[in-house]
């Protein structure tokens, strides 16, 4: 087994791959809408018995202390519910999200809800007296390379990986919580992706991809993976089946109020069946969408305006949406290289120069 984490390979975009219309934003990456906030938590060992392959990653749509004081704007989507967004029901309810959202394993959901009220009750004198929050956490299953008895994922490192969350460049593919997971039978992990809307704002997305068969998988529409699947099968390659898992985060500072955010939301499936998902019976689609500029003030009186856009201005939206997700899945297959985990079990790395060979067949 190797002793750290692969080196990250080069995005969809850099090796070619043409994704769509709309242009990206500076970074291409979730971080693009103005003050949205990363950070990553490796898990990585190689200890006998304990092959740890996981870790956690932090969103923060705004700082701790403006998130409790103005929660932003959020709706959720479930495309398929086979796992679990803690806080998913308030936000629906509400229309508000009032913390960091939080990815990692399935494992490992309590130690980072722990760790959301841990840096709030930090962060906010007023949490917990004045009013409570509900911990945003999304989960995927990494069990396949990630020895999950072990709960490699501590309060601390949740707690690390809000505190390390800058704007900028995202770290993607075999980081944070995407360390061990994979999607159409090769590694991925984290990847993320943003699209500019003229006139109205950026869009950006993060996901933790999980998902899919290696069958499955098309490139900029091109079933690249019957193929790829026919070669390794010929080859003797062994990989984990198609049940898996999506979760889902889109960023925006478009005007925008809970229920058009669960319609952009919804969205994500749309980029994931790009890149070949069926949802399959034991995957967890679960997406959600916060709108960075659109808050309300926590303990405000009386009536409240805000800025909203109207309904016939929201196709862009949607379109970036779903050009930023089908990039961020092909983000995370590009950038993630082989890993060995557990037992021997190993996730390839996409095989870019055969895939580009395929695409660029007339």
């Amino acid at each position: 087994m190797s002793s750290s984490p692969p080196i990250a390979r080069s995005r969809a975009r850099q090796v070619g791959i043409d994704l769509g219309e709309l242009p990206t934003g500076e970074h291409n990456a979730v971080t693009d809408v103005p003050g949205v906030l990363v950070g990553h938590v490796t898990k990585w060992s190689d200890a006998p018995d304990d092959v740890a392959r996981t870790g956690v990653t932090a969103v923060l749509p705004c700082p701790l202390v403006e998130v409790f004081a103005a929660p932003p704007a959020a709706g959720t989507a479930v495309l398929n519910g086979v796992g679990e967004l803690t806080g998913s029901i308030s936000m629906t309810e509400m229309g508000l999200i009032d913390t960091p959202i939080l990815l990692t394993g399935t494992t490992s959901v309590g130690r980072a809800f722990d760790a959301v009220v841990d840096a709030m009750l930090d962060a906010v004198p007023g949490v917990g007296e004045d009013d409570v929050v509900a911990p945003v956490v999304g989960e995927c299953d990494d069990s396949w390379l990630d020895n999950i008895r072990g709960r490699h994922v501590s309060v601390a490192d949740c707690r690390a990986a809000i505190a390390a969350a800058t704007g900028g460049p995202v770290a993607e593919g075999v980081v944070g919580a995407g360390t061990g997971m994979m999607t159409m039978g090769h590694k991925a992990g984290i990847g993320t992706s943003s699209r500019v809307v003229v006139g109205l704002g950026t869009v950006g997305v993060l996901v933790l991809a999980n998902f899919g068969g290696r069958r499955q998988l098309r490139v900029g529409g091109v079933p690249v993976g019957r193929v790829l699947d026919d070669e390794a099968r010929a080859a003797g390659a062994r990989t984990r089946g198609e049940a898996g898992s999506c979760i889902g985060i889109v960023m925006t500072d478009v005007p925008l109020d809970a229920r058009q955010l669960s319609r952009v939301a919804r969205r994500v499936g749309l980029g994931l069946s790009r890149v070949g998902s069926t949802a399959g019976h034991y995957s967890g689609d679960i997406f959600c969408a916060v709108s960075t500029t659109n808050r309300q003030p926590r303990f405000g009186t009386g009536r409240h305006p805000f800025e909203l856009l109207v309904d016939d201005e929201i196709d862009g939206v949607f379109a970036a949406t779903v050009e930023a997700t089908e990039e961020a899945v092909l983000n995370a297959l590009f950038v993630a290289d082989a890993v060995v985990g557990r037992d021997g079990h190993t996730a390839a790395g996409l095989p870019v120069d055969r895939v580009l060979d395929l695409v660029s067949r007339p």
